[in-house]
């Protein structure tokens, strides 16, 4: 398990450092902006979508490093995506990092995202994580604005404080 620890803090902190598509994206047709109320992460989502596909996808913004790191790898895995296979994506993230999809036994198509399986141990990390790919569902679906205040476990202060 040490080792598994181990890659993912390696990847997080790779993405934080040098995060993918880090930039605001000429030319997009759909943005929206992510805001975690929790600890304040602020995104903002680009996409440029093309016969119902994502073409191209960015983000900026300021967070910590699993909110960073989760938005430079989902830019990377919803690239060249259909509509579909973005909104699926979503929902399978989504599930497990809530704890309600088993990425070891149940059919995914998550690949390296599931080194983010990790933070569904750590409530308050959840939002960090989910973030990006709610603010990325609402650009795609031409919505303009995403957060996390309703999303997960609600979360005490003695809960936040762990």
């Amino acid at each position: 398990m040490s080792e598994l620890s181990e890659l993912y803090q390696q990847v997080i902190l790779d993405h934080n450092k040098k995060p993918r598509n880090f930039r605001a994206l000429e030319g997009a047709n759909r943005s929206a902006e992510g805001f975690n109320p929790l600890c304040g992460d602020q995104l903002t989502v680009y996409m440029l979508m093309d016969e119902g596909a994502v073409k191209e996808v960015s983000f900026v913004g300021t967070g910590c490093a699993i909110s960073k790191a989760s938005a430079s790898m989902m830019t990377q895995a919803v690239k060249g995506k259909t509509r579909e296979e973005a909104r699926a994506l979503f929902d399978e993230f989504h599930r497990m990092v809530t704890g309600e999809l088993d990425e070891g036994t149940e059919e995914n198509h998550l690949g390296r995202l599931k080194i983010f399986a990790g933070v569904r141990d750590y409530p308050a990390r959840v939002k960090c994580a989910s973030l990006p790919w709610h603010t990325m569902y609402a650009a795609l679906e031409g919505e303009e604005t995403a957060t996390t205040e309703n999303l997960g476990p609600d979360l005490s202060e003695a809960a936040v404080a762990e």
